[in-house]
């Protein structure tokens, strides 16, 4: 196969140098070869020969990390070899588990710089490891996570303002799909985040992205804010004076849009399981912690997180950094391994 007929391939970000992301990644490539052909990690080799010694066998004779110069590069590496571009200044691996300044700018030199690779063009998609919020303030970075991250690189190489450039978060497993109105904000601020054009934009942002991945029109859960879904009003007047005039515009969009809809019930008519199929294929979130607990509570091992609404396909595992037992080799990949197989179907 010649170079222009090889599929791109896909950067995983290494994540905080400090947490569990470059020991899943070293999973991942030991443990799922056929999964992680052609994808390569942005990051530190240093911090990557670390993360594949704490992970090895006592059985294995090692866990191989291929310095690469170029992408492209990743093609010609053999099973359970790990490339390693080396996308911020050489890093001294720092403890397991310590918060540092260090860190965070090195985690979010390697997403800045394989988000420009997918924006050129020159990857197929970005899966991005684990980042520590407070690394990253420390950093001085001045974006609270990836979303907010990718959503700034993707309006500058497009040259144009950040509302201009609008993104959603959406958490999903085999059996769920949310997608969040508001993503890290306080509650009192993601209350006010309520309005008719966030949520109007939102399902519209979402009708995109799953029409694309569905090849059909999704059907789309919008969720209330209030228990109950404002019972009439008698718990609160979003539902009638915000959500409900928003869906009925996404309607008249030809959305397929309802609700909305109690949210201590809609997501358990949206889930997918044997024998029972899903009512909706994602349901419209209020806020983060209304979305997002019930996917993890299902099993974070297999969740996604993907940002839609950017111009390049990224997905993320849905847990964090996991300090706690960082270095010890306990990691879980599965949740990085579904993130590069959703990856590989949303870039196809």
């Amino acid at each position: 196969m010649s170079n222009s007929q090889r599929p791109r391939p896909m950067a995983i970000s290494m994540g905080d140098a400090a947490g569990i992301g470059p020991e899943i990644v070293a999973k991942a490539f030991r443990d799922d070869p056929a999964a992680m052909r052609g994808c390569f990690v942005a990051g530190d080799v240093a911090v990557l020969r670390r993360a594949a010694r704490c992970v090895a066998r006592e059985h294995d004779v090692g866990i191989p990390v291929a310095v690469i110069e170029a992408a492209a590069d990743a093609a010609a590496m053999p099973p359970r070899c790990i490339p390693v571009l080396q996308a911020t200044p050489p890093l001294a691996p720092p403890a397991w588990g310590a918060i540092s300044a260090a860190s965070g700018r090195a985690a979010a030199d390697c997403v800045v710089w394989s988000a420009q690779a997918a924006l050129k063009g020159e990857v197929a998609a970005l899966v991005t490891a684990p980042l520590h919020k407070r690394a990253l303030a420390a950093a001085g970075v001045g974006f609270p996570g990836h979303t907010e991250l990718l959503q700034a690189q993707a309006a500058a190489f497009a040259g144009v303002p950040l509302e201009q450039m609008p993104v959603r978060m959406m958490l999903a497993n085999d059996e769920l799909r949310t997608v969040l109105v508001s993503i890290h904000l306080a509650l009192r601020d993601a209350i006010a985040a309520v309005t008719f054009d966030n949520v109007l934009q939102t399902v519209r942002i979402a009708h995109q992205a799953l029409q694309s991945a569905l090849g059909r029109a999704p059907r789309l859960a919008v969720a209330g804010l209030n228990p109950h879904a404002g019972e009439g009003g008698l718990m609160g007047r979003e539902e009638l004076e915000v959500i409900a005039p928003a869906i009925a515009a996404a309607r008249e969009q030809g959305l397929l849009a309802s609700g909305p809809h109690p949210p201590d019930t809609v997501f358990m008519r949206a889930r997918e399981v044997p024998g029972h199929p899903g009512e909706f294929d994602a349901v419209i979130a209020m806020y983060h912690d209304q979305g997002l607990i019930p996917v993890k509570y299902l099993g974070v091992e297999q969740g996604v997180n993907v940002t839609l609404g950017l111009p390049l396909v990224r997905t993320s595992p849905d847990h964090g950094t996991a300090f706690d037992i960082a270095g010890t080799g306990a990691a879980n990949a599965s949740s990085l391994l579904a993130a590069v197989r959703m990856a590989r179907r949303l870039a196809a």
